[in-house]
């Protein structure tokens, strides 16, 4: 049977195999989506035994492998140069392993109709999922970025690869004024350290936008509610990169027609 998965360290908690199969049975394609357990030791190990699979279709790639995993996959669309990281792997005409990155466009896709054309914004965080976002950001001309990290260092490399002006701050106490606030770290998350923001210098039409998923609620999501500020939650842009996965896998386009039933799955 064909079959795709999921890879982290951890990787329980992921989400991704109740929507890829949500789409599968919806589709009626005889196919599976699983969530593998990859250490960053045996990554290299696991890529070399799926390309070996005939029925394997390529994997999602979490944390912490979306750099480490560039490494060892052909990079056909110039993703190294251009985001740096990759979320996705799938096997090419020739059997070789390729990477892309779809959280680029998932990013994006629940914030498309706003503009941020000359607007501040503020990203917490440096790896491998800040690095598609700061991607797409420097794409619609956002104004001065703020990224805030444990290592200011690295937040100061990831500003000037994409060629962002801005700043790079520690992760402090409270957020700076911005148009947008995105949380792209795995602070919040269920088994990692909590991440707790004074929200109060946003401005009343800031955005607040969480990547995480686990929990759905976040404190920092709670935290924009509390304030009456629009937010995005982590399922929004989950779903939306899974979308551009699933057609890579599978060939086909998932059902979206079928999003409210999928959330509502998401959440029991």
């Amino acid at each position: 049977m064909p079959y795709a998965d999921v890879i982290g360290d951890p990787i329980s908690h992921s989400k991704s195999p109740l929507i890829h199969r949500f789409w599968l049975e919806a589709l009626g394609i005889d196919a599976d989506y699983r969530a593998t357990h990859v250490t960053p030791d045996d990554l290299a190990a696991f890529l070399d035994g799926r390309a070996a699979d005939p029925d394997w279709r390529g994997c999602n790639v979490t944390v912490p492998h979306k750099i480490a995993a560039l490494d060892h996959v052909a990079d056909p669309g110039g993703v190294r140069q251009s985001i740096g990281a990759v979320n996705t792997i799938f096997r090419q005409s020739d059997g070789s392993l390729a990477g892309t990155n779809t959280d680029a466009a998932g990013f994006w896709a629940p914030i498309a109709d706003l503009d941020l054309t000359g607007q501040p914004v503020t990203v917490i965080g440096a790896g491998g999922a800040a690095r598609a976002i700061l991607w797409a950001l420097a794409q619609v001309g956002v104004g001065p970025v703020t990224v805030m990290n444990r290592n200011p260092l690295k937040a100061a490399a990831l500003l000037s690869h994409f060629k962002l002006k801005g700043q790079a701050l520690p992760l402090g106490p409270a957020a700076p004024p911005c148009a947008l606030l995105v949380n792209a770290s795995s602070l919040g998350m269920t088994g990692q350290p909590p991440l707790s923001l004074d929200l109060s210098a946003l401005p009343d039409h800031a955005v607040v936008y969480d990547i995480v998923y686990a929990p759905l609620e976040t404190e920092l999501l709670a935290a924009a509610r509390k304030r009456d500020l629009d937010t995005v939650d982590g399922l929004d842009m989950l779903v939306a990169q899974a979308a551009a996965a699933f057609a890579i896998f599978f060939g086909k386009d998932p059902p979206r027609d079928r999003d409210d039933d999928l959330r509502e799955l998401l959440t029991a």
